[in-house]
């Protein structure tokens, strides 16, 4: 019996695409499901992969750039029509938490009209919290520091973006989400994990191979290279080739939307 799955939703970058959906992905730890990122169109994407309302554990908002939310709140229309009954806690950038609120307020998905609570959690780096039996552990990205240094003044904002540690007593499994160097891959690489979801469209493609050659052996488990950038994904035979010659005997893949990963 496998430990867990981990299925791609959605694999594109911030482009729009007629064959890659936005950044959503789905994991099932054991008994437990975890929905990581809500880009569009991931209502549709979760019901092609079964998963019904009350299937999920909790979600888990990375940032908030639309690539990485925009399907959240269909998603919420959805469980108000369909009547989801169990409560649902929603992690997302403390920033994120008002905006969230008055987005679905103004789109008329009253909480009085949900059979449902939504209880919004603000993410705090390096503090873990539980979606069922999986412990999350947050860290904060400088994806977005570019955008501060050059916008702060004038938009004030927390500008806050996180990757993930996702773990139980049986596998681990670390998920870049968005980041703005190799840097932000370290915390996640402290120890060994079976799986790293790493984005492919902020960071180098030869640099972060060589990156990963660099770990230990055995430190990581297998690859999966999601968020490719719209040149690298026109490239992809190419982009696999260099890869394959970098990267050696270490496990990897380029995700498409709907690919499941079994552990």
């Amino acid at each position: 019996m496998s430990k867990a799955t981990f299925q791609a939703l959605g694999t594109g970058d911030g482009w729009a695409s007629d064959r890659r959906g936005h950044s959503a992905f789905l994991f099932k730890l054991e008994d437990s499901t975890l929905l990581l990122d809500c880009g569009e169109p991931v209502s549709r994407r979760l019901r092609a992969a079964g998963v019904q309302p009350d299937d999920l554990d909790g979600i888990v908002l990375s940032h908030l750039h639309c690539d990485h939310v925009g399907g959240f709140f269909m998603l919420m229309q959805g469980f108000w029509l369909d009547q989801r009954t169990r409560d649902l806690a929603v992690h997302l950038p403390a920033e994120g938490v008002e905006p969230v609120r008055r987005m679905l307020d103004a789109a008329y998905i009253f909480e009085e009209l949900m059979a449902c609570a939504l209880n919004f959690e603000p993410l705090q780096s390096s503090t873990s919290f539980e979606v069922g039996g999986i412990t999350m552990t947050p860290h904060l990205t400088t994806h977005l520091d570019q955008l501060k240094t050059t916008f702060g003044e004038k938009y004030p904002a927390g500008f806050e973006a996180f990757s993930f540690v996702l773990e139980n007593a049986d596998t681990r499994i670390a998920h870049s989400a968005d980041i703005g160097g190799l840097g932000d891959l370290r915390v996640l690489l402290t120890q060994p994990v079976d799986l790293l979801v790493c984005e492919l469209a902020h960071v180098e493609p030869d640099e972060l191979f060589a990156y990963l050659k660099d770990q230990p052996e055995g430190h990581i488990g297998q690859v999966a290279f999601t968020h490719l950038s719209r040149p690298c994904r026109a490239n992809l035979e190419g982009m696999q080739a260099q890869a394959a010659a970098a990267l050696g005997d270490l496990p990897h893949t380029f995700l498409n939307d709907g690919d499941v990963i079994t552990l």
